[in-house]
């Protein structure tokens, strides 16, 4: 595994850590999709997001993560253009409400998926970080995942292991 010293060091302005401007977070980010009302249905009835703002003009909506202003999500209709983009999206979760998901999301008629997509009736543990972690499929592709970070010790020897296999070796 490469590490952050494994990288040169770039001159910056004194702030915190060296960066011009303190990061404590990322607060916004987007994601295109085919054809804008079924995509706010999914990512408001599925993935649980509070629509925040909808410009029908511009084919664009705007969604809450973690309550109105901590974080928010762009969607933005592209149409069927050939060259569509696809992108991953985690979101951060406790642990229990990843644990649970499976099931919450079968209910919904999505399946859940692991660490190489292939469907899981459990999440998996990313044990480098650790956390534990869930993947689905948007309805453009696009990659979503709940993650919640586990208070256990790293095992980066582990890789990548189902939570039922995360939870035995504890």
């Amino acid at each position: 595994m490469t590490t952050n010293e494994s990288f040169p060091r770039v001159s910056a302005p004194e702030g915190r850590n060296g960066a011009a401007v303190p990061v404590r977070g990322l607060f916004e980010t987007h994601v295109s999709v085919a054809r804008l009302d079924p995509a706010v249905a999914f990512y408001r009835d599925v993935v649980g997001l509070e629509l925040a703002a909808l410009f029908e003009a511009r084919r664009v909506a705007f969604f809450w993560i973690g309550g109105r202003g901590q974080s928010m999500l762009g969607v933005w209709e592209a149409g069927t253009a050939p060259n569509s983009m696809r992108v991953h999206l985690a979101f951060t979760c406790e642990p229990g409400d990843v644990v649970a998901a499976p099931d919450r999301l079968r209910a919904l008629g999505v399946e859940p998926l692991g660490f190489d997509r292939e469907p899981v009736d459990e999440p998996v543990v990313l044990a480098w970080m650790p956390a534990v972690s869930l993947y689905l499929n948007d309805l453009d592709g696009n990659l979503l995942e709940y993650l919640g970070m586990l208070p256990d010790k790293p095992r980066p020897d582990l890789g990548v292991v189902s939570y039922s296999q995360w939870q035995r070796r504890r």
